[in-house]
């Protein structure tokens, strides 16, 4: 065998395997699709709605207005 046929015969070689898995590939690709096409028909996610609060929350902030003031009055204290 010269160079050129081997060449020829590797490029040959090449060609056949990406193309036999780019062929494989895209039936992967099919046949998950088309399972999850599948499956997605038969099941059903229920929908979970919060409920309702009776009455509005109202938080305690007399610690944030603590923090608050104290911070101000940090703040505001001259330099000795």
């Amino acid at each position: 065998m010269n160079q050129v046929s081997l060449f020829a015969e590797g490029i040959n070689l090449l060609i056949l395997g990406v193309g036999f898995v780019a062929s494989f590939l895209t039936l992967l690709v099919g046949a998950t699709m088309l399972l999850s096409s599948i499956a997605q028909k038969f099941v059903v996610i229920p929908v979970a709605t919060a409920p309702k609060p009776t009455q509005p929350v109202q938080p305690d902030q007399t610690e944030l207005i603590c923090a608050i003031s104290a911070a101000i009055h940090h703040h505001n204290k001259p330099a000795c």
